[in-house]
């Protein structure tokens, strides 16, 4: 699946704001409102765009505890604690990561109780070596 740079520029800026409109994305590129209309629905029917999302504020999920969990996993035992995490609804994205680790979680949890809890319960899933938790202080920027 071939993705040119104007796809590129065009992905960014709905990564930023996915509701911004055609004619808004159309005049950033120096593009056609038909041409890019015609980008997004490749994109879509190539299933480079897999779907649409909502980012909710920092300041909305201020009072949640946030956090990397760093997960070591036993050999032959990754396709299992994966399936295990999935089943987790306070595991937002679970990245598969090169060095000492072989995974990062990244939760969201109430409070410092209740990201103790799941640790723990992350810690306890069959497969699951060691964890090493992160508390996510603030985010700086996302895309």
């Amino acid at each position: 699946m071939r993705v040119s740079s104007a796809d590129e520029r065009l992905l960014s800026i709905l990564r930023e704001d996915a509701r911004t409109s055609t004619a808004e994305i159309a005049r950033r590129l120096g593009l056609s409102r038909t041409t890019v209309q015609s980008r997004i629905q490749r994109l879509e029917r190539d299933g480079v765009i897999r779907g649409y999302t909502v980012r909710v504020a920092e300041e909305v999920e201020q009072d949640r505890l946030r956090a990397h969990i760093l997960i070591t996993v036993g050999p032959k035992r990754s396709a299992a604690v994966v399936r295990a995490l999935h089943q987790l609804p306070e595991v937002r994205s679970l990245h598969s990561v090169s060095g000492t680790h072989d995974l990062v979680a990244i939760a969201v949890a109430t409070g410092v109780q209740d990201m103790d809890w799941l640790t723990d319960r992350i810690g306890g899933l069959d497969g699951v070596e060691r964890t090493t938790t992160s508390i996510i202080l603030s985010t700086k920027f996302e895309r």
